[in-house]
């Protein structure tokens, strides 16, 4: 009697186990990578609500290959070390793509990671060069570049302001200074940099950097960085009197900035972004479904949709979910979706990233110039 009672127990345990592997089996896994904790969880949680409204679509259809597709959730805290963490924890559970991640400190390093697992990934945010530099062919970016927003700041700068002296900083981040450095190097010889500098993340008190900066009196301040030291940059330059503009890049652009700087001290402020979705006829859908299970749409919320949409048009074209296969297809195909057509050029940019210049205006963003 113990036997079979032993016997029972294993067999109960086995076909457990068998029905596990096969409900995981059914899914494919996605993971989803930025800081969905700390000071730039906002950002990871945006990328998150727009994936979540691509795979809902996705699943309401039937799935890919015939099977649901699920969300693996990793968060970097933007932090280089934990993304590498991450990205190891995704491999490891068996994602078949990443969306991810946010931070360009944080996406070169977990590339590495990818690449060396034949596992593609797609960021919706990370805009420094070298990301998309270093050979990797399973590395793609749905988002424009840093040489091509700096240069966009400056030529603003220079031919619709017309300014002859700024002041420079920026955040110590691959991201925030290869912005920065990017601007200052476009600037031309009309263009005189009175001041080059630095600040560190999490800091709050900038007021004896600025008030450097006051004593040379730029036209304008630029900074690379993100958007909670950009609101604390402006609101303490306004306390101190300085009635400078400032300008900065994608990284501020987030209703945090205007929430952090006041809207009265974030008046006047110039970012470059690229074209507002809202404005985008297909993707009218999109921002519709996202507000009304989300709320308001977050700065790259639409970027992560279209890199999931991607990502599982490519795993249905390659009719598998092997890696190689899967990169093959995203250098190939042309997609169609919210953002319009996207192709990927051979180191994984789009061929098309327009960048044009945005100004906070009555506690909001709203397009200004294009180039």
């Amino acid at each position: 009697m113990k036997r079979i009672l032993f016997f029972l127990i294993i067999s109960i345990a086995v076909l457990a186990y068998l029905s596990a592997c096969k409900k995981s089996e059914d899914v494919i896994k996605i993971g989803v990578a930025g800081p969905m904790t700390g000071p730039e969880a906002k950002m990871g949680i945006d990328f998150r609500s727009g994936v979540a409204v691509a795979v809902d679509e996705w699943n309401a259809r039937g799935g890919v290959l015939g099977k649901k597709v699920g969300i693996v959730t990793g968060d970097d805290v933007s932090d280089p070390k934990q993304a590498v963490s991450v990205a190891r924890k995704l491999v490891n559970s068996g994602v078949a793509a990443v969306v991810g991640h946010f931070d360009s400190n944080c996406s070169i390093p977990a590339s590495d990671i990818y690449d060396a697992a034949a596992i593609p990934m797609i960021t919706p945010a990370t805009t420094n060069p070298r990301l998309t530099s270093q050979g990797y062919k399973g590395v793609f970016r749905v988002c424009g570049t840093d040489d091509q927003q700096g240069r966009i700041a400056a030529e603003f700068a220079v031919k619709s302001l017309k300014l002859k002296k700024v002041a420079v900083l920026h955040n110590k981040t691959t991201y925030g200074q290869g912005l920065a450095d990017e601007f200052k190097n476009n600037l031309g010889n009309s263009v005189q940099v009175v001041y080059y500098g630095a600040i560190t993340q999490g800091e709050k008190d900038f007021k004896p950097v600025l008030t450097a900066i006051r004593e040379l009196s730029p036209e304008l301040i630029y900074f690379g960085g993100i958007y909670n030291e950009a609101g604390l940059l402006v609101k303490q330059a306004r306390e101190l009197s300085m009635k400078q503009p400032f300008m900065s890049g994608d990284g501020t652009i987030d209703p945090k900035f205007i929430e952090i700087a006041g809207a009265e001290a974030a008046e006047g402020t110039y970012l470059t972004f690229q074209p507002d979705p809202n404005n985008i006829p297909s993707a009218k859908e999109f921002i519709s479904k996202y507000r009304s299970k989300y709320g308001e749409l977050g700065s790259y919320s639409i970027y992560a949709y279209e890199a999931m949409n991607i990502l599982l048009s490519a795993i249905k074209a390659a009719g598998t979910t092997n890696g190689k296969a899967i990169i093959e297809k995203l250098h190939s195909m042309e997609f169609s979706g919210a953002l319009g057509s996207i192709k990927f050029m051979d180191k994984g940019d789009v061929q098309v990233s327009p960048f044009v210049v945005w100004i906070t205006k009555d506690g909001r963003f709203v397009e200004y110039w294009k180039p």
